[in-house]
This record gives C-alpha cells, structure tokens and sequence, in this order.
C-alpha cells in the first residue's frame, strides 16, 4: 500500500468539482462541491449522534437505506438544519442533481454544512449546478475540498493504493472539520470513496468498525455537531472479486480505509480553530480496549491541558486530572506520562508522581506544532490513541461572531 496523489477522485471513475454559487457573501470563497461515480456504488455512511439532526442528514440516510448512491452534492455557508424547510430543500437539492446527471434521485447523498437555523435558498444551487456539473472531472478532488470548508484553513485530501486479490485498488476522501468537533460519530463531514468491489453491507461493517478508532477520537472543543457525517461509496471498478465477507480481502481494504482516515483525523486535529499545534494522546498498557479510548479522549478533551500545551507549559498533573476523572477504572498509582515531539522526550511523571525533568528541555518539546502526550497505564496490552488541538485566544475570536 502507497500514498498516492487525487484525493476523491483518486479512484477509477470518480469525479469530482466545486464552485462558488453565492450561498457565502464572499465570491472568492467555493461553497458548493459534487463528487459523482460513472456507475452506481455501494453505498455506507456513519451520522452524528447529536439528537438536533440536519435536514441532510435524514434525507441521505433515506436514500442510502438500500445500500446504493452514484454521486454526492455538499454545500458549506448554511447548514439546512433547523428550518421548516430543510426536508424539502434537501430532497429537492437531489432532485437538481439527479436532473443533471440523469441518475435516480434517490442515488445521491446530500450534505450541508455552516450556519444552523438560518433558511437554505435553492435559487444559487439550481443556478449553479449546471456548470458544477459540466465541470466535473478526475482532478477535481482539491476543488471539491475546497468547497466544503467553513473555518478551515486548509483543505484535507488524502488517497491509497493497494492490492486485492491481484487487482490494484484506490481508496480516498476529503474531509472538513475545524470546530464543533467531539466525538461520538460523527463529528465532522468525510467523503470518501473507492473502486474496490464490495457489498454493501461489508462497507457498512468496514465504516462502522473503523470509526470507534478514529473519527470517534477526535475532538477540537467538546461540541458534537448536528450535520456531520462520513459517508464511503465503493463502484467496484477496480475488477476485484466482490468482497461479501470477512477474510484476507475484508482485512486489506480495512487497512487502507483506516490509513485514510487516520490521516485525515490528524489534519482535522490539526487544523482546528484557532489552534497552533496537533496533539496525539497515544494510551498503552491499558487493562481493555475501552479503557484505552476513555482516557484517551479524556485527555485530549480537557480545556486546561489544551491550554498548557498552546503555553508549553508541561504541566502533566492536567493530565492525570482527566484520567482521574474519565470514569476509567484506573490504578492511578502506576501511570507513567512523557510528552514527545520531535524536539525529544521528555519523562514527567513515573507511577503517578512527578520525576525531575528540565522545564527547558520540557518548553522546547512543546514548542513545537506536532506533540504526543504518551500515557502508559501499566495494567495491560491495550492501547488506543486519540487527536486533538491547543486551546488559544483565537478559538473565542472566531466563534465570538461566527454566525455574524
């Protein structure tokens, strides 16, 4: 398995565009992406669990219901959720797609993203999907990502390659997400797609299963959106023999879906609002699985260590605070903590209480834009690992007037 260049369209018959319709006030902003498959996919999507849903997300979750979708329509500026209206505008943001490609209604993923409880206007996407569509092209990845951004400041595309059963496979996504991010599923938008042949049900299985360690270990700043999802579709072009169950091949296209969306967590992470720095919690020697991921997640979410790490300040009792109060059952007394970048390591806490350590050499690793905050329980084989960003005056600026 490689790294590979093309993003949503690194796979045989996707393509994709993005364009500005005038949903946002500013021309030089893209605010309406289209990712198409020449043949119907399988079809999985995983949604966010916050009870306040977007209109979006319940009309995809209709249309997918019989594991099937050919193209997939994304607008940022306004997230359709919380109007009276939304249902409709989101059925009929289908329709207008489903027109111009001349596929099935019913076949197309519909997402928005941006403002909640303000009303979508359908006139600039009808005006607009025409040359969106005419546009559509195998290197249209990095302009559909591109047009799914809200306070992003960078676009996040990442592709694999890798074998099944001697066919050459392709596997890739874009993703969005800069706030509101906090784990459980889903907390963010991912489109990601593939031409590997696979059931739909398989897809399903794969997504579902690869989230709980990834996109569910993310978080920016405690707040679980209401539109997000992660949507795959899978055509099939690769010519492999159809996956319809677990063995070698389930196993191979896991690894390459969890390589893509490993990545695109870390950019996510990375890119959160306001932030200067990614964090990576990596938790070993953990009692269970579950166990892992609980203090993992505690501790990439606790506003105070976020802050340390924006200070580089290796205050490390902000770290055994989370793990004394994630609901882990944890003997305290054997924690190990060391905080790593690629300035060096440095040990700050053995068995639960504090080592000599130079705060020089501690200011030094923590200066730096990528920091592991390593935590070893000692209580097992398990481990987990969970991503996130510092906290810094930014955050409050850009969400002081974010819908202003």
């Amino acid at each position: 398995m490689k790294i590979i260049t093309g993003g949503v369209c690194a796979a045989k018959g996707f393509q994709a565009n993005g364009i500005h319709c005038g949903i946002r006030k500013n021309h030089s902003k893209r605010d309406l992406a289209l990712i198409y498959s020449e043949v119907p996919a399988s079809a999985a999507a995983v949604y966010t669990t916050n009870l306040v849903k977007g209109a979006p997300l319940l009309v995809t979750k209709a249309h997918i219901a019989d594991g099937r979708a050919q193209a997939i329509i994304c607008n940022s500026g306004n997230a359709n959720t919380c109007n009276a209206d939304g249902v409709e505008i989101a059925e009929a943001m289908s329709e207008l797609v489903a027109r111009q490609l001349s596929i099935p209604a019913n076949d197309v993923v519909v997402a928005s993203t941006g403002v909640i409880g303000q009303r979508l206007k359908l006139d600039p996407i009808a005006a607009g999907l025409p040359a969106l569509a005419d546009g559509l092209n195998p290197d249209g990845s990095a302009a559909a990502a591109e047009a799914i951004m809200t306070t992003d400041t960078v676009r996040k595309e990442i592709a694999v390659e890798f074998e099944l059963g001697g066919k050459t496979c392709h596997l890739g996504g874009i993703a969005k997400g800069s706030g509101m991010i906090h784990p459980n599923m889903a907390t963010m938008l991912v489109f990601l797609t593939t031409d590997a042949a696979i059931s739909a049900e398989m897809l399903q299985k794969a997504l579902s299963g690869d989230v709980a360690g990834t996109f569910n270990m993310v978080s920016i700043d405690g707040e679980t959106s209401t539109n997000d999802m992660v949507t795959i579709l899978a055509n099939g072009m690769a010519g492999n023999a159809e996956i319809t169950c677990e063995g070698a091949d389930f196993t191979a296209f896991m690894t390459a879906l969890n390589s893509v969306t490993v990545q695109l967590c870390r950019c996510i992470a990375g890119d959160g609002e306001g932030a200067t720095k990614l964090l990576e919690c990596r938790v070993e020697g953990a009692e269970n699985l579950s166990t892992a991921r609980t203090v993992a997640k505690s501790v990439i979410c606790s506003s105070l260590l976020k802050a340390a790490m924006f200070g580089a300040d290796a205050n490390w009792g902000r770290v055994l605070c989370a793990i004394g109060y994630s609901g882990a059952d944890v003997d305290v007394q054997r924690v190990d903590v060391a905080f790593k970048s690629p300035k060096g390591t440095v040990e700050v806490c053995k068995d639960g209480a504090g080592v000599p350590f130079s705060e020089e050499e501690a200011k030094a690793v923590l200066l730096e834009k990528e920091i592991e905050i390593l935590v070893h329980l000692n209580s097992g084989e398990a481990a987990a690992t969970a991503w996130g960003c510092d906290l810094t005056y930014d955050y409050v600026k850009i969400n002081g007037d974010y819908r202003t």
